[in-house]
């Protein structure tokens, strides 16, 4: 089984419960205070490894697992620590990086980057309706010799922009959301992902997908029935065992309950998503 996102283990050590002792469970994280945390499972059969999982298939064989979980975005613990920079409710360096080892932080790229970008990311990511108008004060702000440095500063200057929101929301939320899937290149990450989850997969192994807010949902929903749907060209003729099947089974899509949402206000917009690969046919080929 495939772990690709390690977070603090609670989906880890929960899977490691159902294995037998012949199985094991190889997870993925790029957080290293996610790996510091895996490290003190003392079990021989669970294995983690500091990369992303788009990775996966560059560390195992193709058709070798079983299954794959991912569950994306970012975890609790990396919101309730005001030094990771992911969250503007609590004051802290304006980093966001999820691997504090590689790549600009979210600092240093608002201070280079170009207004145009800046609104193209928090328009794109974020799908909030005043990403010009947020570009165009952070870009105003850094002219006059004042870069963002702190969460507390991007909030309050997005607070002081952004004059309508949903009940209930801050005003940063989407910015912060946009600038952190940018910084960590989520989105890539996952369409890469998934295709690699699919050649790691044995033929009737399993995908679940947990994904938070529609641009993860979309892209999960897209690519599965993509691989659930066959193509056939009209007029082409083919016998019944010559046709193509689908690559993949939906196996469906489950949010969380009032008790759950209850209990874990944060699972509130949950979807998981699940597929079983299928033994794949070609054109030509008998099924």
């Amino acid at each position: 089984i495939i772990d690709g996102t390690f977070g603090r283990g609670g989906h880890s050590r929960e899977i490691l419960k159902h294995l037998n002792q012949h199985s094991k469970l190889i997870a993925f994280d790029k957080d290293l205070q996610a790996i510091a945390e895996a490290k003190t499972i003392q079990d021989p059969r669970f294995q983690i490894i500091h990369e992303s999982f788009a990775s996966m298939a560059d560390e195992v064989p193709m058709e070798s697992i079983d299954g794959v979980l991912l569950d994306l975005g970012i975890s609790s613990p990396q919101i309730d620590d005001p030094s990771r920079g992911f969250s503007f409710r609590g004051d802290g360096p304006l980093d966001m990086r999820m691997d504090t080892t590689r790549g600009q932080s979210a600092a240093e790229w608002l201070a280079v980057a170009e207004q145009k970008d800046i609104a193209r990311v928090i328009k794109e990511y974020g799908e909030e309706r005043f990403a010009l108008q947020i570009a165009k004060a952070i870009v105003a702000r850094r002219e006059q010799g004042d870069s963002l440095t702190r969460t507390g500063e991007l909030a309050s200057l997005v607070a002081s922009v952004v004059r309508t929101r949903e009940a209930g929301q801050d005003p940063a939320t989407r910015t912060f959301q946009a600038i952190r899937i940018y910084i960590n290149q989520e989105l890539a990450d996952l369409e890469g992902g998934l295709r690699a989850a699919f050649q790691c997969l044995k033929p009737g192994g399993l995908l679940a997908v947990i994904s938070f807010h529609s641009l993860e949902d979309r892209i999960v929903k897209q690519y599965m029935q993509g691989l659930s749907k066959v193509s056939v060209p009209r007029g082409l003729p083919l016998t019944e065992n010559q046709m193509p099947k689908p690559q993949a089974e939906l196996l469906g899509r489950i949010k969380p309950s009032d008790q759950e949402i209850h209990e874990n206000p944060r699972a509130r917009s949950a979807i998981l998503r699940v597929m079983r690969k299928m033994k794949s046919t070609s054109i030509g080929a008998n099924s």
